[in-house]
């Protein structure tokens, strides 16, 4: 059976069931800055779990794009993938545990035509908490699964919550038997030997968990997710979901062009391919912070095993497109932003490939002297200087490490970056103080000005945007920031723009001492935090700029004069700088 038929069985199950079929979320969450991505299906409706309503009333179903960041390293084994979509369906203080898994049970057995005798399910076993679930077990015997297939675990296996707190409770989980020999007499749903396969989890989110405390809420919620892709495995009867109609074609294709062909290599560069896509379809672009660090990673690791198998990188035009066209049933989307989304894949694997050609030849002369020194594990010294010298990221000298049998200790490679850091925020900070503290009025003046381009490039640019760095002399200042594009003319001008009108506006710059936290808090803004004191001063530019600073600063913008950009420059990767003068 094919992904889209599964999504529409579901669908169309649920709507004939009450709910309203409501359109998936965007991958990159709005107004929720907790996350980089949304993950799960429930985490768009957090507030109606807690008791808001929802305008399409009390039962809904959808098909949820998902992203996870922890199993990157993992993918290119036979079952984990970053980008998933989930099939849900919620009752927001409507049905619970009996209706929800009446229909678990109905939609698995007739929609899908599984046997009855391939079903497995888990229930929580109770704890200080919360009591044993006895109910879901009885609801589970009603419909036909008989106790030799019915499990009761504790909270790690039967308890679900998204984050450390909020909307939780039990969980019901459903297990397909996959048909394989048992590995132990005790061999059960939560055994990874393979056997079982989990393909629907029903949580009943009674509670909240709030400063370590379980409440009850004041609505009984039902939250489900079934992994689209898994079932899709299963009812194909592949053993992974690299072998199914979502990810076949690409594979296929891959191993046609590779000269050297790996299983593993074919896997990270489909998985990583469709999974960059999404991002940026939603609106994701590389960066050095955050989601965009997450996609530039993707496609770095996609591009390296490109490499690996040999193929030639002028083909990943194609391979894009190969991808757009097996996901058009799924995601016809995607072919409107065909363009787009290529031109930001091959822009940014164009700046890695010179990286990757350095790094690796330098990476080789290292593992040439290892090898002759008969060691086990590369040193953490050596990953940090392939990094410091060439640019060259950790986490591919680790893949690299790794394929070629040898053992890393990234916990070392986190403390050398953490001292390199160190020691760069102390000498940028002496810098800084000596370059104020026998400043004239103009260098007072381009370091108010600062604040105002940090500003001004967060509304022309996006909120993403962080300073990275400055410089300033009686002559000019220099402003480094995040960003992953050249500005346009446009850009520039409207920065330029919004700067001026802030001067001409007169506005008051003002200091407070506060508490570092207080300061955090109420949306102050600084490079290097961890490095301030306890106390610290916050400089407020009128309402529009608030950074924690230790001046000093000119009285009111007025002061400032015209203010001109006069260059616009790449700095490194993801960092842009501008030069600019007060006239």
């Amino acid at each position: 059976m094919k992904a889209i038929d599964i999504r529409n069985k579901y669908l169309n199950f649920f709507k004939a069931h009450g709910h309203a079929v409501i359109p998936s979320a965007p991958l990159i969450p709005e107004n929720d800055p907790s996350v980089l991505f949304n993950t799960a299906g429930m985490q768009p409706l957090v507030p109606y779990l807690l008791g808001a309503k929802h305008p399409e009333g009390t039962r809904l179903t959808d098909a949820q794009k998902c992203l996870r960041t922890n199993d990157i390293d993992e993918v290119g084994d036979n079952r984990h993938l970053t980008y998933f979509e989930m099939l849900g369906n919620w009752s927001l203080g409507d049905y619970f545990k009996e209706e929800s898994i009446a229909m678990s049970y109905e939609f698995l057995t007739k929609e899908l035509g599984i046997p009855n005798e391939k079903l497995s399910v888990t229930c929580f076993a109770g704890d200080e908490d919360c009591p044993r679930d006895e109910l879901t077990a009885e609801c589970w015997r009603k419909a036909g699964i008989p106790d030799d297939r019915i499990y009761f675990y504790g909270k790690d296996d039967n308890w679900w919550i998204a984050g450390e707190e909020g909307p939780c409770g039990p969980d019901t989980e459903m297990f397909y038997d996959t048909g394989k020999e048992p590995c132990s007499p005790d061999c059960g749903p939560s055994c990874d030997c393979g056997k079982y396969v989990e393909i629907w989890n029903n949580v009943f989110m009674e509670y909240l968990k709030k400063d370590g405390k379980y409440t009850k809420l004041a609505q009984k919620n039902v939250d489900t997710g079934l992994g689209l892709e898994r079932m899709t495995m299963l009812l194909e009867g592949k053993q992974t979901p690299f072998d199914t109609e979502i990810f076949s074609p690409i594979m296929e294709e891959l191993q046609r062009l590779a000269k050297k062909d790996d299983i593993s290599s074919r896997r990270i560069v489909a998985e990583h391919l469709r999974a960059s896509i999404m991002i940026i379809q939603d609106g994701g672009r590389p960066s050095n912070i955050d989601r965009g660090y997450i996609l530039r990673r993707l496609i770095r690791r996609m591009t390296r095993h490109l490499n690996k198998l040999e193929i030639d990188l002028d083909k990943l035009s194609n391979l894009i497109q190969l991808n757009i066209d097996t996901l058009n049933e799924l995601y016809p989307e995607l072919q409107n932003n065909k363009e787009t989304i290529k031109e930001v894949i091959i822009a940014e694997k164009d700046k890695f490939i010179k990286t990757l050609v350095r790094g690796e030849r330098e990476f080789d002369k290292v593992i040439g002297r290892i090898k002759s020194q008969a060691k086990q594990e590369i040193d953490s010294e050596e990953i940090f200087k392939l990094y410091e010298t060439y640019g060259f990221p950790p986490e591919v000298t680790k893949d690299l490490a790794e394929e070629n049998g040898l053992q890393v200790n990234m916990d070392e490679v986190d403390k050398l970056f953490k001292a390199h850091q160190d020691k760069s925020r102390l000498g940028s900070e002496q810098k800084f103080k000596g370059g104020l503290a026998g400043t004239g009025e103009q260098e007072v003046k381009y370091h108010t000005a600062t604040h105002l381009l940090n500003a001004a490039l967060k509304l022309v640019i996006g909120q993403d945007v962080h300073q990275r760095g400055s410089n300033i002399t009686p002559e000019r200042m220099r402003f480094d920031f995040s960003c992953d594009h050249k500005l346009s003319d446009d850009e520039k001008q409207k920065a330029e723009d919004i700067v001026n009108e802030w001067i001409k506006q007169n506005l008051a710059v003002t200091v407070l001492t506060m508490k570092k936290d207080e300061a955090i808090k109420s949306g102050a803004e600084c490079m290097f935090i961890e490095k301030y004191p306890e106390d610290v001063t916050v400089y407020s530019i009128g309402d529009i700029s608030k950074e924690l600073c230790g001046g000093p600063h000119v009285k009111n913008t007025g002061e400032l004069g015209h203010f001109k950009i006069t260059k616009e420059e790449a700095c490194s990767s993801g960092v842009r700088r501008i030069k600019a003068v007060l006239e």
